[in-house]
C-alpha cells in the first residue's frame, strides 16, 4: 500500500476506459466498484468511461463515488454525422468527462492533433473536462522521440485555454498499451516531468495543478509504484477497469 500520493497538492484521479466492452450484465461490476469506494474512501476521484450504450443506464443507478466519462465525441454540437455522438449528448446521458485523443483513435481514425483539439474544444463548449491522450509508438521510442513526440502531440492537441478545472493529460506509450509492458519508472518520470515543465510554461499557475495521468497496462501489481511517480496524478486504465476486483487493486495506492 502506498505511504502518500507523489503529489498530495493535486488529487488523483483512477479513470477506467472500458473501450469496446460491456454489455447490461456487467453494471454489476460498476455495483461493487461503488461499494468497496464508499467502504474505503479512496484520496482519489475514480470515473468510469463506458461504451455510449452503458452511459444512461450506469448514470441511472447513481452510485456515490463513481463519475463517468465517454471515450470520445465529434466536435459538432449536431448534425449529418451518422454514427457520431456529441459532448453535448454524452454530458445530457450523465457523462462528467470525454476521452479525446486516444492513440487507438489517432491510428485507427488517423486523427490529427488538430482534429483532437476540436474535440476538447467541443467538450469545454459543454462545460465538461476533457482528458487528453499523448504518447508515443515503440519505433519512437527506440528512435529517441519520445519527448520530442509527446511535447509535440501536447501543444498540437491543447487549445489556447485550457485551466486545470477542465483539463487532464493522460500520457500513455502506445506500445505499452495492452501489452502487458510498462516503461520504466524512470522513463515514467522523465515524460510525466517533460508534461509538466510544457504545461506551466504554456498555462502558468493552471498547468501547475492539472493532473497528468499514467496509462499503459496499468494494473495492481503495478499501480503502487507508479502512482508515486513524480507528476503521475493517477491513472487511465483499460482492461484492469472491466472488473470491481482489479480495478480496487489499483486504487490500493490510494486508500
Amino acid at each position: 500500500m502506498a505511504k502518500r500520493q507523489s503529489t498530495p497538492k493535486i488529487k488523483a484521479l483512477v479513470a477506467g476506459n472500458w473501450k469496446m466492452n460491456g454489455i447490461g450484465k456487467q453494471l454489476g461490476e460498476v455495483r461493487k466498484l461503488a461499494s468497496a469506494i464508499n467502504r474505503k474512501k479512496p484520496n482519489a476521484d475514480v470515473m468510469i468511461c463506458p461504451p455510449a450504450t452503458l452511459l444512461t443506464r450506469m448514470a441511472a443507478l447513481k452510485l456515490k463515488g463513481v463519475a463517468l466519462g465517454g471515450q470520445d465525441c465529434h466536435a459538432d454540437i449536431e448534425g449529418a454525422h451518422t454514427g457520431d455522438i456529441s459532448a453535448e449528448m454524452l454530458k445530457e446521458a450523465g457523462a462528467k468527462a470525454v476521452i479525446v485523443g486516444h492513440s487507438e483513435r489517432r491510428a485507427d481514425y488517423g486523427e490529427s492533433d488538430k482534429a483532437v483539439r476540436a474535440k476538447v474544444e467541443a467538450v469545454h463548449r459543454a462545460g465538461m473536462m476533457a482528458i487528453i491522450c499523448v504518447g508515443e509508438s515503440l519505433k519512437q521510442r527506440r528512435a529517441g522521440e519520445t519527448l520530442k513526440i509527446v511535447k509535440a502531440q501536447l501543444r498540437g492537441s491543447l487549445p489556447a485555454v485550457c485551466i486545470a478545472k477542465n483539463t487532464v493529460i493522460a500520457y500513455e506509450p502506445v506500445w505499452a498499451i495492452g501489452s502487458g509492458l510498462t516503461p520504466t519508472i524512470a522513463q515514467v518520470e522523465e515524460v510525466h516531468s517533460a508534461l509538466r515543465s510544457a504545461l506551466v510554461r504554456r498555462f502558468d499557475d493552471e498547468g501547475a495543478k492539472m493532473r497528468i495521468l499514467y496509462g499503459g497496462s496499468v494494473k495492481p501489481a503495478n499501480a503502487n509504484e507508479l502512482m508515486l511517480v513524480p507528476n503521475v496524478n493517477g491513472a487511465l486504465v483499460g482492461g484492469a477497469s472491466l472488473t470491481a476486483k482489479d480495478f480496487c487493486g489499483i486504487l490500493e495506492a490510494y486508500f
